[in-house]
């Protein structure tokens, strides 16, 4: 069954520094757009920038552990391909990103192994990108 895409639509409260963030930063094509809003091509799924007042989440977001790191709640991401995971974290090494997360393997040799990256947007939006070598392991136990 192929993937339907998803929309997503997130709070910012500083819409000009989210909108260049998504747009340079990720290369994400433009879609429609308002004074308030900006549609997104996120790698093929709708993310939508609205502008909003800054949330609580956006302050300080919580964190839970995973796998010896503290992933922040809420968070929102794409899976990619491997070797794409692989391009975007060293893009975004390049670009001097600062990481929630640095990019590494998570739950090595374990069923579930991946590659994971956290990293927030200007308006403090937590964001994960992660891949897997053996996609068939996205949902195993």
């Amino acid at each position: 069954m192929a993937l339907a895409p998803f929309h997503l639509a997130i709070p910012v409260y500083d819409l000009a520094a989210a909108r260049q963030f998504y747009g340079d930063l990720f290369g994400c094509a433009e879609g429609r757009s308002s004074e308030h809003w900006v549609d997104f091509d996120f790698f093929g799924h709708q993310l939508v920038i609205h502008q909003a007042p800054k949330m609580a989440y956006q302050e300080a977001a919580h964190c839970n552990p995973v796998d010896g790191h503290e992933v922040p709640v809420p968070h929102f991401g794409v899976v990619l391909a491997w070797e794409d995971w692989q391009r975007l974290a060293e893009r975004l090494q390049a670009r001097g990103t600062h990481f929630v997360i640095e990019p590494h393997v998570r739950f090595a040799g374990q069923i579930g192994e991946q590659a994971t990256l956290f990293l927030l947007d200007p308006c403090g939006n937590a964001l994960e990108f992660k891949a897997f070598k053996d996609i068939d392991q996205l949902f195993a136990k």
